[in-house]
């Protein structure tokens, strides 16, 4: 074996025995290409090393000397609750699952018209306190990996421009300009991409058409149009059209797969979750194998190791109102291995541990819920916020939670 091909076998090594990058690798970079403006490099000295370390993976340059999150409000471990409140006005989070920001909806009616827009207000986790605080400027927020860093849109849907929005100082370091108006936005896993949907026509419009909620979204037309794949260190990427299908329910947006190779959304004109996939040039494809069977309205999907997949099957236990349960299931067979308590799973704390919504009524009552902290093989509920209120006549909750990971 010759001095090159020990080199080659040294660093495969290392790879192997080196952890993945951790949540907020994008912020990471993103603060980098900062720091660049007013440094050079000094790396002469250490050029071996670098070698190396890009070899076997980035978060060994990470020194976290930037890391703006001060100790005991954001970083990794320790849970963190408040019953008493609803909505919530300081941190709830446990292990790697915080709620980096939530949303209410009212609708605004249009003038003379029985059509209106269903119109969020954000409340967005400030770092530095561990306090909620409300920021009307964004109608769509989705928060990277490390909580450093927030996708938004303006309001007035679809928008022309998305922000990328510094969550330390509440200030937007940079907009990417976009040609298709988008109207909605989500991370991949690792924080590096946005998968941005685009529209017609703002995707939160309502018509009153009677039944039981009184409001759902009537278009005549398909009003989703396709997608963005966007590079969030530089801001490039390109659009994929989707085909069009007769769109009854209005916002359908697009999220990664846990890889990243593919993009999913519920099947338009569909209410009982069923997902389509797609590859990342817009046209449909199979469902990965270990994501065939989730449900698009089940927030949680697979825990972090892959190997669990949450599924919403509530079920009121008799005489026990309130009291109901989800199954986790093999994702590769479906096979179900165990239920745990709580109606509606929202995300995976560990590989044991998630946080849902769990309804305080009966199925007879209105629908309140709070969140709470559930372990697989153990009954026990840990409540985590207040109980939610009913929201207006969209037929949505008091507030929604908005999950991150640490």
């Amino acid at each position: 074996m010759n001095v090159e091909e020990l080199v080659r076998e040294a660093l495969r090594e290392q790879a192997d025995e080196q952890a993945p990058a951790r949540a907020g690798f994008a912020d990471r970079v993103l603060a980098v290409r900062r720091r660049r403006r007013t440094r050079g490099f000094v790396a002469v000295a250490t050029a071996t090393a670098a070698v190396v370390a890009v070899a076997v993976g980035v978060p060994l340059l990470d020194s976290g000397k930037d890391d703006v999150r001060p100790a005991g409000i954001v970083q990794r471990g320790g849970d963190s609750a408040h019953p008493d409140q609803s909505p919530p006005r300081d941190l709830i989070g446990a292990g790697d699952a915080v709620l980096a920001a939530y949303y209410t909806a009212k609708t605004h009616y249009t003038s003379g018209s029985k059509s209106g827009t269903s119109v969020r207000t954000y409340w967005l986790l400030d770092p530095k306190t561990g306090t909620y605080e409300k920021d009307p400027r964004w109608s769509f927020v989705a928060v990277a990996p490390g909580l450093k860093t927030a996708a938004v849109l303006e309001q007035n849907l679809p928008a022309d421009r998305i922000g990328l929005l510094d969550l330390a100082t509440g200030e937007v370091d940079r907009w990417i300009q976009v040609e298709h108006g988008v109207g909605g936005l989500a991370f991949s896993r690792d924080g590096t991409r946005l998968v941005a949907t685009t529209y017609n026509e703002n995707p939160d419009r309502r018509d009153e058409a009677g039944g039981e909620t009184g409001w759902v979204s009537v278009y005549r037309d398909a009003i989703r149009s396709g997608f963005y794949v966007l590079d969030v260190a530089s801001g490039q990427g390109s659009w994929s059209p989707v085909a069009r299908d007769r769109d009854i329910l209005g916002r359908k947006d697009f999220a990664f797969s846990r890889a990243g190779d593919r993009v999913y959304s519920q099947i338009i004109g569909r209410a009982d979750g069923l997902q389509q996939f797609y590859d990342l040039k817009g046209k449909k494809v199979a469902a990965p194998a270990n994501e065939r069977y989730l449900r698009s309205d089940v927030d949680a999907r697979l825990s972090p190791n892959g190997r669990l997949a949450a599924l919403g099957l509530e079920k009121e236990v008799a005489g026990s109102p309130g009291k109901s349960y989800s199954s986790i299931r093999d994702p590769l067979t479906n096979k179900e291995i165990t239920k745990v308590r709580s109606g509606q799973l929202l995300a995976w704390v560990d590989d044991k541990r998630l946080i849902g919504w769990e309804r305080v009524t009966s199925l007879e009552e209105s629908y309140r819920p709070q969140l709470v902290l559930v372990t697989i093989g153990s009954d026990k509920v840990v409540p985590l916020s207040g109980v939610s209120e009913q929201g207006d006549n969209t037929g949505g909750l008091e507030w929604e939670p908005v999950f991150a990971r640490r």
